[in-house]
């Protein structure tokens, strides 16, 4: 069939951009659910399933070759049924069957491929396939008929294999590890192994392909925080310089217009050479670090990158509702009449372009902060495209361009400063890359924590009221206030789709962090009552941990407990923070036992795999070496009120949780009411075990009791 005559399919109803970008192709695809099921069984035909995202630069090459081609197209109609899904709409969808493809073909990735039974059972998967065999290996229109043949002569094989792996799989999620005892040495096993791992001369953990892990960086500063250990301190603030300086950090930001913000990762050791798509989650998690960073040395230049990161987010991710998009492209067209796209267009250059869009003096400086080459200063460049071309990074700092160029740093900043703003505006002009403007409650979740925590640290009023605007946008949305269920996706006015365990999860912590810059009762309130459904709807009230579909979810042949920290942190590490936090603000042992149990489930893997799961280890730190809750009693609009929180904004405490009463609402225990109650002035009270400090209504004062007793950034001594 030609293109031209090609009509839409299923896809084509669905709201998803990565969806609609199928919605055209001579697949007839269907969306995840029953007519799909149904169609499989009755005509007997096996599951391709396809998963990835709409910003996902494999996912993209897969359709043109795979997906676009008439011919796999007419295999895949005849013989299979297809289905489509959006990984980050069903992250339990693609968790379960990516464990799969990851235990049967050795690695994993997307876009994700899988072949199931009629029933979801899988029986063969791997990742991206070329459309033609190459290399020895079997090219996906191979693949496919070796596949409708196997189905037709060997099916009794296929499924007995197939039912032999969902036991596997269930066995595995069902199965309740023997429980290990955690004691302090798990902590410092987990630190020397991120030392081991760790790139002293660029940062980061390991060789190339670099990803930020913003969870080990996290935990490293919690660390050093308990321990004093400051080489844990020193790992993770090296490696943040490093990423800010290097290429998966967009330079060309302007403050209130846009740009800047990091990208997925860096295909290279050095932080250079990024794959471009920028993702709401790893913006948010880094704007944390680098708001602790700040909290930590005091440096200006933590609190400019934060700044940075969160300036992209709101000016060029942020719906006129709130709620903030969930990715940018790699891929965009070099130029408008452009036939095709290509990795990187929007954000690389070459010299001469540089050379004609700026004065000589400008360039000059440009190009040589910015490691800016004649050639292109592209070294690891595997499949040649970036020949010639630049990606901007940090080579010189303003320091070193003093010297150079025997001009004040005050003097070349400015100069910079005006290079980057025409640089930026020639950039805006060029095609911009696909933008996925579907909001996710989970990704939401991450960003209102990244603005809460930055308002406090810097007291920016924008960042306090997009937190605010973003709570109440998922609020008002996706969140069902009757039943207390949250959605996991609104797009264009359509929501959809039951909250995930991570949606739960991340909402809940951005609403507790948003009600402890805030002060505001209602985000605290909704976070219980979000908490009391989670443990309703996905904790394993028999061995403990939270599954990452909901109980009365039938879309899936089995229920997973995600047990990794990585892009982002699993939802079992982040609930076992909100549950202690929690317990401690509510006097709620029911939160803290289920905090104790999940702990419990993941103990042996803590153990014995301590890089897994760094946010959970940061999570254990707090039984371990105590909590603490600062009672702030008094008007929130009163300066000295303002002034006492400032101080606990500018401050690094992990162990430390904040509670606020008023004259017009009551604080969240007894023991604390009765304390605000006496409060004559603004006050603040460090509590510890139902014991509280005197109050403190000065802010030098309230400082020094917030400080470790023993040595700086030793709260275990």
């Amino acid at each position: 069939m030609a293109s031209s005559e090609r009509t839409y399919n299923l896809l084509a109803r669905e709201t998803s951009p990565y969806l609609l970008q199928h919605a055209c192709n001579p697949v007839e695809w269907y969306p995840w659910g029953t007519p799909a099921f149904e169609k499989a069984r009755s005509e007997e035909k096996p599951i391709f399933l396809s998963v990835g995202y709409s910003t996902c630069h494999w996912c993209h090459v897969m359709e043109r070759e795979s997906f676009e081609n008439d011919a796999i197209a007419e295999v895949l109609n005849r013989s299979f049924v297809a289905v489509k899904v959006d990984r980050e709409e069903r992250p339990d969808i693609d968790r379960l069957y990516m464990t799969y493809v990851q235990a049967t073909a050795g690695g994993g990735g997307w876009p994700m491929s899988v072949w199931l039974t009629p029933d979801l059972k899988p029986f063969f998967g791997g990742t991206y396939f070329p459309p033609k065999d190459r290399y020895g290996k079997p090219g996906f229109l191979t693949l496919l008929l070796s596949i409708e043949r196997a189905w037709k002569e060997e099916r009794e094989r296929i499924l007995s294999a197939a039912d032999g792996m969902n036991e596997q799989l269930r066995s595995l999620v069902m199965h309740t590890p023997e429980p290990a005892t955690l004691d302090e040495a798990v902590f410092h096993r987990a630190a020397k192994t991120f030392a081991e791992l760790f790139d002293s001369d660029d940062g980061g953990f390991g060789t190339a392909p670099k990803f930020p892990q913003p969870s080990i960086l996290e935990f490293l500063l919690a660390y050093a925080y308990y321990t004093g250990n400051e080489h844990a301190r020193e790992m993770a603030l090296f490696t943040l310089k490093k990423m800010d300086s290097g290429g998966i950090h967009d330079h060309l930001a302007i403050r209130n217009v846009g740009g800047g913000g990091f990208a997925r990762y860096s295909t290279d050791e050095r932080w250079h050479v990024p794959h471009f798509e920028k993702m709401l989650y790893d913006n948010a998690q880094l704007a944390v670090l680098a708001a602790e960073a700040y909290q930590i040395t005091g440096e200006q230049g933590y609190a400019g990158l934060a700044d940075d990161i969160l300036n992209y987010v709101l000016c060029d991710m942020t719906d006129s509702n709130g709620g903030f998009y969930s990715a940018e492209d790699a891929d965009s067209y070099p130029e408008t009449d452009s036939p095709g796209k290509k990795e990187g267009a929007f954000y690389t250059w070459s010299r001469q372009e540089i050379l004609s869009l700026l004065d000589p003096h400008e360039a000059e400086l440009f190009c040589y902060i910015h490691g800016v080459e004649a050639g292109g200063n592209v070294l690891d460049d595997p499949h040649m495209e970036f020949t010639e071309l630049n990606i901007l990074y940090r080579k010189h700092d303003f320091q070193e361009a003093s010297v150079h160029f025997s001009m004040t740093p005050e003097s070349i900043s400015e100069t910079v400063a005006n290079a980057r703003i025409k640089l930026f505006n020639a950039r805006i002009a060029r095609p911009r890359p696909h933008l996925d403007d579907k909001i996710l409650t989970s990704w939401n979740g991450l960003m209102i924590s990244a603005l809460s925590k930055a308002y406090s640290a810097f007291r920016n009023r924008r960042y306090l009221e997009a937190a605010e605007k973003a709570a109440n946008c998922i609020l008002d949305n996706l969140y069902d206030a009757s039943s207390r269920r949250l959605l996991r996706r609104y797009r264009k006015g359509s929501r959809g789709i039951e909250g995930k365990a991570d949606d739960y999860a991340f909402f809940i912590q951005g609403l507790l962090d948003l009600y402890e810059a805030s002060s505001e009762n209602r985000y605290l309130k909704t976070a219980v009552k979000l908490m009391g459904k989670q443990l309703e709807l996905f904790f394993d009230h028999e061995a403990g941990g939270f599954f990452n579909a909901a109980v009365d979810d039938t879309s899936l042949p089995v229920r997973m407990k995600e047990d990794y920290d990585g892009a982002e942190p699993s939802p079992n590490s982040i609930n076992v923070i909100s549950l202690y936090r929690l317990a401690d603000m509510m006097d709620r042992n029911d939160f803290r036992e289920a905090a104790d149990r999940t702990i419990t489930f993941f103990s042996k893997t803590l153990n014995e795999y301590s890089r897994q799961l760094p946010c959970m280890l940061k999570a254990a730190m707090l039984p371990y070496f105590g909590t603490r809750q600062i009672l702030f009693a008094g008007s929130r609009q009163d300066e000295k009120m303002k002034k006492l929180k400032n101080v606990r904004g500018k401050m690094y405490l992990p162990d430390t949780f904040i509670i606020h009463a008023d004259e017009h609402e009551t604080c969240t225990t007894p023991f604390l009411s009765e304390i605000a109650q006496r409060t004559k002035e603004p006050a603040a009270y460090v509590c510890e075990a139902n014991t509280c400090s005197l109050p403190v209504t000065d802010g030098e004062k309230l400082e020094k009791l917030l400080l470790p007793t023993d040595a700086p950034g030793n709260k275990k001594g």
